[in-house]
């Protein structure tokens, strides 16, 4: 299936979880905060949600500073 992540589209496996979409995207397991097609994804759903082909997934990583 194609998903968008972050703008850029990606093939993941049919039923890929938003651990999968992480995975593949290389981001670590820390420090970001994950929304699919507007909804943010709590950390503990992220194995639990499946994304639907389509989907558009945005990765924010925290920044600290100002």
């Amino acid at each position: 299936m194609h998903v968008w992540i972050n703008g850029e589209q990606r093939e993941l496996e049919a039923g890929a979880s938003v651990l999968d979409a992480l995975a593949a995207l290389g981001a670590p397991s820390s420090g970001v905060a994950v929304a699919v097609d507007g909804e943010v994804v709590p950390r503990a759903g992220w194995s639990g949600t499946g994304l639907v082909d389509g989907a558009r997934i945005e990765v924010l990583t925290a920044v600290q500073g100002g």
